[in-house]
């Protein structure tokens, strides 16, 4: 356990951190799952509107500096890649 008066402030900051930051995350991993649920279904119109979603989601924990600017980049064009390969076979 820490010592310092800093130091157990520091903890109580960052564990707070860490709980507004598991919000974020959690939103926008669900949002993707949702959409890569529904483009595997074959479900178009709500696909797009899933992925959507998520490419929000990301787009907001990415400002927020909880994932990586290209973290995000990636799993939007992975996601928007999958979608439109669904859209072509059909």
């Amino acid at each position: 356990m820490a010592n310092l008066k800093s130091a157990i402030k520091r903890i109580r900051s960052s564990e707070r951190r860490r709980q507004h930051n598991l919000v974020y995350r959690g939103r926008a991993r669900t949002a993707v799952k949702k959409a890569r649920i529904l483009i595997e279904k074959g479900q178009l119109e709500e696909g797009r509107q899933a992925v959507r979603a998520a490419v929000h989601a990301l787009d907001k924990a990415a400002a927020k500096g909880i994932i990586h600017k290209n973290n995000a980049a990636r799993r939007k064009a992975r996601l928007m890649k999958s979608l439109n390969q669904v859209e072509r076979a059909s």
